[in-house]
This record gives structure tokens, C-alpha cells and sequence, in this order.
């Protein structure tokens, strides 16, 4: 588990872009990790897509699934985040959008490593709302060193 303030010590994202609430949990044996990202009225973009029906866009969901993806990556590697280090997207495939997500839905992020070399993560990210698939990616990112 891990509350906002852990989150907000490990992400450098912050609002109105910060898009994972909590952690529910993380298995390291299993490289993998679900969060809670609670969907509200509130949210900036819902004022623009779509005033008559607000739907959250989907690259916001696969955003939220990167920055899921980060919390582990930083778990797996065992290193905590620092101001000479930053999480980088190098792809985005298979992305897939299945279900409307809209204001009240509290969205699932299950996020789990594919593949770890050479500082390039592969995740297999899935965001769901229940038990519902909502949208699927796989993703690449990669750490790197900034001066």
C-alpha cells in the first residue's frame, strides 16, 4: 500500500496531471502493481471533453497507467526516485479502449513488467473500472539520468 504522500515523494507529476491516488498494492514476485485512480467531476479535462457527456480521454488512462508503471519500476529496481532521475515514455502499443470512463468511476490501474533491460521497462498495463476493461496498453519507458 501507499497513501498520496508516498506517491507525491516518488512521482514528479503533480496536479492537475497527477492521476494515481493510491496504491493498493504491489507484488514484487510477480513484478507487478495495482492503484486507484478516483475519477471526479473536477477533473480539468472534463470541462472540454465533453461538456454534454464528460468522458475521460484515453490517453489520460494510458497516462495513468505510466505513472502507475513508474511507482513499480522504482520498486523492482529497488532505488528511490531523485531530482537526477526521470521516467521517460520510449512506446506505446496495443493500445486498446474498450469502456467509457466517466466522473464517479473509481479506475483500476494493474500494471505488471514484462521485460527490464538496460534501464528499458516493457509493462503490461491494464485500466479497469470494477471488474470491467476499460483500456489496455503496453507500455516502454525508460529511466534516465538528467544533469
Amino acid at each position: 500500500m501507499m497513501d498520496i504522500h508516498q506517491i507525491l515523494k516518488k512521482l514528479p507529476h503533480r496536479y492537475p496531471f497527477l492521476l494515481v491516488d493510491r496504491v493498493l498494492e504491489i507484488d514484487k514476485s510477480q513484478q507487478r502493481i495495482r492503484a486507484l485512480k478516483n475519477v471526479t467531476m473536477n477533473e480539468p479535462f472534463f470541462t472540454g471533453h465533453f461538456p454534454h457527456r464528460p468522458v475521460m480521454p484515453g490517453v489520460m488512462m494510458v497516462e495513468a497507467m505510466a505513472q502507475t508503471a513508474a511507482l513499480l519500476s522504482f520498486a523492482a529496481a529497488g532505488s528511490q526516485p531523485d531530482d537526477k532521475s526521470v521516467i521517460y515514455f520510449a512506446g506505446i502499443d496495443g493500445a486498446r479502449f474498450k469502456r467509457p470512463v466517466e466522473p464517479g468511476d473509481q479506475l483500476i490501474l494493474d500494471v505488471t513488467i514484462e521485460r527490464m533491460k538496460a534501464g528499458i521497462f516493457k509493462f503490461k498495463g491494464r485500466a479497469l473500472v470494477g471488474e470491467e476493461l476499460a483500456a489496455e496498453a503496453e507500455l516502454m519507458c525508460t529511466m534516465r539520468k538528467v544533469s
